[in-house]
Formats: structure tokens, C-alpha cells, sequence
């Protein structure tokens, strides 16, 4: 029977990487915040992102809070974008949502032609109404 032969292409190559960023903790891990903010902006959360490069969520937040909240702004920012495209494409239930969240509309619009005093004020102003017509100081009401 003859030998098997090697297979010299799933041979493991190795080489070296230089790695710019912050360093971080006693095992000196290095953590680019580019990288941070690139998985804020994907909606990662500071546990995955930590897990990631090997450190404490809490030494995370600590470091790169700035790249956090930024990259987690990026994505809000892009949401939106996309919600607009897809409401300006003619998404009737995307513009109704937009409109409601964004431009306060409602389902039920009060008119503000027609303006009411409010019923506590209205109570108020009946019972400084009474003083004033018992110091006689205006006529009594009918």
C-alpha cells in the first residue's frame, strides 16, 4: 500500500501584524479605537465588543467611551437615512411613523382654533371670582 502524500497547501504560513491603538491592562492588549467604533456602529454591545478583544466591559467603557457613543450615533444616524429612503420611495406605513415620531403628528389632531380653558383653571378662576364678589368688589353673578 503506499504512502499517503502530503498536502503542502494546508500548511499554517505565520507572519507579523503592527497594531496602532490604546494599550490596555496589566496583559498590555492593544485595542485600535477605530475597531471600537466600527462594532458600536454594527450595534454591538460593550460585552461583545469586550469579549472581542480579551478586556473587561467595564475598562472598555472606561477607554473608549467617546468611540462608543459616536459609533452608536453613526448608527442611529444611518437608520434614519435608510427610514427616509424607504418612506420617500412611496412606504405610506414608513411616512405615517416618520411623521408621528419625528414631526409630533398624531391620529388625532387637536384644534387649536378653538381653544378651551382648562378645567382646573376654570375652578380657580370661579372661586376667585366668589371672594371678589364677597369682598364686593364685583357685582354677584345670576
Amino acid at each position: 500500500m503506499p504512502a499517503p502524500k502530503s498536502n503542502t497547501n494546508s500548511l499554517t504560513k505565520t507572519g507579523e501584524k503592527t497594531i496602532t491603538g490604546k494599550v490596555i491592562g496589566r496583559d498590555k492588549t492593544v485595542v485600535p479605537p477605530e475597531e471600537v467604533f466600527k462594532l458600536a456602529q454594527l450595534g454591538c454591545k460593550d460585552n461583545e465588543i469586550a469579549d472581542w478583544f480579551g478586556i473587561n466591559s467595564n475598562t472598555l467603557r472606561y477607554q473608549f467611551s467617546t468611540e462608543l457613543l459616536k459609533g452608536r450615533e453613526a448608527l442611529k444616524q444611518s437608520l434614519r437615512r435608510a427610514q427616509i429612503e424607504v418612506a420617500l420611495g412611496g412606504n405610506s406605513t414608513m411616512l405615517i411613523w416618520l411623521g408621528k415620531n419625528i414631526l409630533g403628528q398624531s391620529d388625532n389632531p387637536v384644534d387649536m382654533d378653538k381653544p378651551t380653558v382648562l378645567p382646573w383653571i376654570s375652578e380657580q378662576l370661579q372661586d376667585h371670582k366668589t371672594e371678589l364678589e364677597d369682598q364686593e368688589i364685583l357685582p354677584e353673578s345670576e
